[in-house]
């Protein structure tokens, strides 16, 4: 993060009436629907667009594409930051960008903050190949060509948090969206362990660059034996820019059958099946659940897995909040800690979701990238509570 950036947040802090602290105070994204005037558009498209809290300093903004007359506008703040005292402001110069790019080798997206590498969206489907040496006879069978999911994510010290094509289970790719039992009429099969069912790139896909964020919004389509498209998934990947080494990532899933007859469901209707998170090998691993016992209101979500992960001394974590508008909330927790793995499910145990070819499903989750140890209760109080103000 720029200097000037540094201190505008530290001036916003002390400006937000004892909200939050100038040091150590928890920044996170606010979004509010605006309607621009033309010199705000303007600013926007100059990259000069910023938000003013008082007389603090004004912060980097970012207005989204028009929504009828409305434009979503985002700032990263400290939580808590009084919505009713802001207003939009020029910055005295453009500031720096969060990038999304496609690689033009490999087709994938490559999100950069500066020279920071942030995460890669593997859009294009990926060929295992050069990787059967090292995997068994037996596994191989998992390890199939693969494409729509994130892989790798970075931590605060650059180094890769997740993992792809394991030679114990190589099926596993990193952060993906996939459940093990997908039917299609009287036929099964299973997206998360790559069988008779693939997700591969389709168009559209957008990316957008800015001062506070970096988004791709990309379509795959679900095709039945790689061939008979069954649903078509839209996946919004949005990575922040980090604070003090802090990142936010949120993902917005949507799932629309394209035929009669398509459900999802867990592992035996009750095991694993949902949000992937398979980890890069991470010494004192600490993996750490929390749920609200039901009549709890707001009922609050969220798990940690954190230590030292491969390629830096220094510890990091990366918690994943659920959204309490998903179906089915609060889904449950699995984990494996011997495979660097955990997750939300869905959907409930017990059931087969079907997709519907007239309603979408949709399913929004935040990634938050920390560095050091498992994070307090009050820090993820105040930042599951964030999550759920989108």
């Amino acid at each position: 993060m720029n200097r000037w950036l540094t201190v505008a947040l530290a001036l916003l802090a002390l400006a937000t009436c004892g909200m939050a602290r100038a040091e150590g105070a928890v920044v996170v994204p606010h979004t509010r629907s605006v309607r621009l005037s033309g010199k705000q558009s303007e600013w926007a498209r100059q990259g000069v667009l910023g938000v003013q809290f008082g007389k603090a300093a004004a912060i980097p903004a970012q207005a989204g594409t028009a929504a009828g007359a409305l434009h979503e506008v985002a700032w990263l703040a400290p939580a808590g930051a009084p919505a009713a005292k802001w207003r939009l402001a020029r910055l005295p110069s453009a500031a720096p960008q969060v990038s999304a790019a496609a690689d033009p080798a490999t087709g994938q997206v490559e999100l950069r903050q500066g020279a920071e590498r942030v995460l890669r969206y593997n859009r294009k489907t990926v060929d295992p190949t050069p990787s059967l040496d090292r995997i068994s006879e037996a596994n191989r069978i998992y390890a199939r060509p693969r494409s729509d999911y994130i892989d790798p994510l970075y931590g605060p010290s650059g180094e890769p948090m997740t993992r792809d094509l394991p030679i114990d289970h190589p099926h596993h790719r990193g952060i993906y969206w996939a459940w093990p039992e997908t039917q299609y009429g009287a036929e099964m099969g299973d997206l998360h362990a790559l069988q008779r069912v693939w997700a591969r790139p389709a168009e559209p896909m957008a990316l957008t660059s800015g001062p506070v964020y970096a988004e791709v919004r990309a379509d795959s389509l679900w095709m039945w034996e790689d061939r008979e498209p069954i649903v078509r998934e839209t996946a919004v990947i949005r990575a922040y820019r980090s604070v003090e080494g802090a990142r936010t990532v949120d993902l917005t899933f949507t799932f629309r059958a394209l035929k009669e007859g398509v459900t999802i469901a867990r592992r035996g209707t009750a095991a694993y099946g949902g949000l992937n998170q398979r980890m890069n090998e991470v010494q004192d691993q600490k993996i750490t659940f929390h749920t609200d016992g039901q009549g709890a209101s707001p009922r609050m979500a969220w798990g940690d897995l954190s230590g030292r992960f491969a390629g830096s001394a220094k510890a990091a974590g990366l918690t994943v909040f659920q959204v309490a508008s998903n179906p089915c909330y609060p889904g449950d927790w699995v984990q494996y800690p011997e495979l660097n793995w955990f997750q939300p499910t869905f959907p409930a145990a017990n059931m087969r979701r079907p997709l519907s070819t007239e309603q979408p499903l949709t399913l929004r989750f935040r990634l938050w990238v920390h560095p050091g140890a498992t994070p307090s209760d009050e820090t993820l109080r105040t930042l599951w509570s964030a999550a759920n103000q989108r």
